[in-house]
């Protein structure tokens, strides 16, 4: 029996993936719909992710679809909130696993028993209307995000007790009507503090934009006009990047990011070039600086009543509204910090996934990572790689030996969760598919089924290369691969001039 604490996207499927190896899962939801993060509400839920509603996938849907079910082919290439909720709750229809999850049921707490040391079980106590009841399982699968608990670090912003205006943390926004006619600062460069400047700025007196480090922005639309991840994340692109010694890989990525426009022109460049952070995904922020809607600032140094200033600028910026772009905590308050270290938003997980002290495998985490590429195909492979550990540690035949193959390595770590993943998406997931014996071999291919083993090869490593063989292999894995093409062009191709070729 397995607990799967969370009903996002991890948690169905780690649902899912208990299923395919005759696990029995129960899916935990706090809440009364699926989806976490992909579920928009007017109202900020405690305890939950919230979205504003004009969020978008920076992954096509091709390279982040689940392994064994492909988007629609008439859903857009980035799917807006809405329609990947759709996809994932087809997705839990399509492989039963509404059975398998209890809503509106919060997970108060996760203890080992008296004798993990021999079982590995867990007693889980669930709260439902006020109601608590007390569970025993074998394993554990912790998929219940990191995006509810936000980091507001007001003490490394001086004078900010003293500002006079509004403040408040990117958790907190939903529309920008707030800002008509404001001066807004928006305070960090990730991915959603982009995202609220240049929906701030169609609306406000001004927006400013302070970093401290920059940040890397990269284009949805990439080369030719093909979607970014398409393009990136292909097996020779990755075997090139990481052939190359570090440097020189590093140059290469630079010299790339900066053939759209040079970002020291536009005050984007990274302050330590030579480190390879987490790109942004916006299409808008470059021309809304050439426009002048957005201004780009170094780090807060002071906050004065009704203005800021910036390090390495002596004049006051007056200000209206600040929004944190700070990021979240990394929390698990159902378990003993014991089980899960974190300091400074770090875990220390093996793979990402596994903590590294518990004498029996019997407890993972799923999604604690932050990819270049889809996070859904990523925690799809880690709940695949989880449910077979746990088949073998529950199999009354299992030994330690027999975890080796699990285990092959136990002194390298996974990196800490806000570090960018410093190999390729690709490599990690390479490797977790080895474990279990489902990455694909391009020798046996190319002797098979050659054109198949040239796509795989040069084309984009979507998810379903992982379901050509192994176990969990899937029949439809090599029509999805040599038509993802066809999915990715159909809904752009609406209208083709007459005398086309296509």
């Amino acid at each position: 029996r397995v607990a799967v604490v969370g009903a996002g996207v991890s948690g169905l499927t780690a649902t899912k993936c208990c299923l395919d190896e005759g696990l029995e899962p129960t899916c935990f939801e706090q809440s009364q719909d699926i989806g976490g993060l992909w579920r928009y509400t007017e109202h900020i839920e405690a305890n939950r992710p919230s979205l504003y509603p004009s969020v978008i996938s920076n992954t096509s849907k091709e390279m982040s679809a689940f392994s064994d079910f492909p988007y629609p082919e008439d859903f857009p290439v980035f799917l807006p909130n809405a329609q990947l909720l759709d996809y994932l709750r087809r997705y839990a229809e399509y492989f039963g696993l509404w059975e398998h999850i209890k809503l509106g049921t919060t997970v108060v707490s996760i203890r080992k028993r008296p004798d993990f040391a021999t079982t590995g079980q867990w007693a889980v106590v669930t709260e439902t209307d006020g109601k608590q009841t007390s569970h025993i399982f074998d394993a554990v699968m912790v998929c219940s995000g990191n995006f509810h608990e936000p980091s507001l670090p007001l003490h490394c912003f001086p004078g900010i007790e003293k500002f006079q205006g509004q403040y408040f943390h990117s958790r907190q926004y939903k529309h920008p009507d707030v800002f008509q006619g404001k001066r807004v600062l928006v305070v960090g460069m990730g991915n959603s503090g982009v995202d609220i400047a240049v929906e701030a700025s169609r609306v406000a007196a001004k927006v400013t934009v302070c970093t401290s480090r920059g940040a890397w922005v990269l284009s949805r639309v990439f080369d030719h006009g093909y979607p970014w991840d398409m393009v990136f994340n292909t097996r020779l692109m990755s075997l090139v990047r990481n052939s190359l010694p570090g440097p020189l890989s590093r140059k290469l990525f630079n010299y790339k990011v900066n053939q759209r426009f040079n970002h020291e022109n536009y005050g984007l460049q990274p302050e330590k070039s030579c480190l390879m952070r987490e790109p942004v995904l916006n299409d808008d922020l470059p021309s809304y600086i050439l426009t002048g809607r957005i201004t780009i600032k170094p780090g807060v140094k002071e906050f004065k009543a009704n203005s800021v200033v910036f390090h390495n600028c002596p004049e006051e910026e007056p200000i209206d509204i600040v929004v944190f772009c700070t990021g979240y905590n990394v929390s698990f308050p159902f378990l003993e910090e014991a089980v899960v270290k974190v300091e400074n938003k770090h875990a220390s997980l093996y793979k990402y996934v596994f903590p590294t002290h518990l004498q029996r495998p019997t407890l993972a985490v799923l999604g604690l990572i932050k990819p270049l590429g889809g996070i859904m195909p990523v925690t799809e492979m880690q709940a695949r790689w989880v449910t077979r550990v746990f088949k073998v540690h529950l199999s009354p035949t299992h030994t330690t030996f027999s975890l080796l193959f699990f285990f092959s390595n136990p002194l390298r770590f996974g990196l800490s969760y806000d570090e960018v993943l410093k190999i390729d998406c690709l490599v990690y997931m390479d490797e977790l598919a080895s474990f279990i014996g489902a990455k694909p071999s391009m020798l046996r291919l190319l002797c098979r089924d050659p054109w198949l083993a040239l796509t795989v090869f040069f084309g984009p490593c979507s998810p379903y290369q992982y379901r050509l063989g192994g176990p969990g292999r899937w029949e439809g894995a090599r029509q999805a691969i040599l038509t993802q093409w066809d999915r990715t062009l159909k809904p752009t191709r609406t209208r083709v001039p007459a005398g086309s070729s296509s």
